[in-house]
Formats: C-alpha cells, structure tokens, sequence
C-alpha cells in the first residue's frame, strides 16, 4: 500500500494544499509540482521532494506583501506533517538516514532520525550569505525548524564549507531529500526501536 497524506491549512497569513505519495513508480522520475510565490523557495522544495524520489503537490497563497517567513514557515509545517501522517506507525522503515552533496564549492551534512521527537541542530560552519534571493537566511532554519517539528524527526544539517548561499542551500535540499529516502525505506518487519514504541 502506498504511502500517501494530504494536508490543508489556512490561516489569515497563507493557504496551502499538499498532496504527497513517498512511494512512487521507482521506474519513472517522480511527479513534482510546487508553487509558493517565491521561486527559491519552489527550486529547493523541488530538489529535496526528487531527491526523495516523492511525488509532491504543492501550493501555497501567502502573505508576501510581508515577507516570506510565514510561507516558509507554514510550508515547513505542512509539509513535515504530510511526511508524518505517510509514514503511519513506522513499522519497518530504516528510521535513520545521512548524505553529505557536494554543489560546486559547497557542501553540508544532513542526518535525521525519524524518532517521533523532533529537533534541529543547524550548524554554519560556512556561514550563509546574510541575504539569499531577496530573504533573510534566517527564514531557511525556520523552515527547516517546522519541518522538523511537524515530521517529528531529530534533524542535523551542518553547512560544512563554501561561499555562495544558493550552492549551500542546494547541497542541504538534496542531502535532505536523500537521507530522508534512506530513512523511510523498508527495511525490517518491526519497529527499529529497542523500547517497541517511537515518541
């Protein structure tokens, strides 16, 4: 059966629909769609959703006439909770997951644990350019934030070298997208969990 969830969310800051299936036809590339208003934004969620080899449709309606935090915020969380509800009781996944992409002259780690108890660690050994693509970078460790909350999954990214935000950013798009995919494969009949249960 495949793993499916849709979400919708509306609030007075941004109106989402999310549909997405983490087990698509592994012959063919999978079916990505995002549409946020801000095409950075679409570029990197794009990356990380074919990276992950999920299919992924995505809009978001947001208050850009502010900023961009709370589409990427909200998104983050949308899009963590599609991730969550998927995976259903986690029997069987690899549960754990790491990649490490070069992008030209950047590089950063990913390792995540899709625990059931979230948190990030988001660590600038090469720091971020202050601004990328018109937005502040601290927009991109609120998204990362809520996505983690939301799929409940303990999330390390490390931006290990490199001068040009976009490259770093990319490299953190498809480690994501990779380690994830690692980490919900099946892989066993039970839960990989020494105390039966994952919160």
């Amino acid at each position: 059966m495949k793993r499916r969830a849709e979400i919708r969310r509306e609030t007075s800051e941004t109106r989402i629909r999310l549909a997405l299936t983490l087990d698509p036809d592994p012959n063919r590339p999978p079916d990505v769609r995002v549409s946020t208003g801000m095409g950075f934004a679409d570029h990197m969620i794009t990356l990380m959703a074919f990276w992950a080899h999920m299919e992924l449709d995505l809009s978001c309606e947001g208050d850009l006439h502010v900023d961009g935090h709370h589409t990427l915020e909200d998104v983050g969380l949308c899009l963590g909770r599609a991730i969550d509800e998927a995976l259903g009781d986690k029997k069987g996944i690899a549960r754990v997951g790491w990649a490490r992409v070069p992008m030209d002259e950047a590089m950063c780690d990913v390792a995540l644990d899709l625990s059931g108890r979230p948190y990030l660690v988001y660590m600038e050994d090469a720091p971020l350019p202050p601004t990328i693509a018109g937005e502040e970078k601290d927009l991109w460790r609120e998204y990362y934030k809520s996505l983690a909350t939301a799929a409940r999954m303990n999330l390390h990214m490390r931006f290990l070298y490199g001068q040009n935000g976009h490259h770093l950013l990319e490299s953190a798009a498809k480690g994501l997208g990779l380690a994830l995919r690692a980490a919900w494969s099946p892989q066993r009949a039970g839960l990989l969990s020494t105390k039966g249960s994952l919160d």
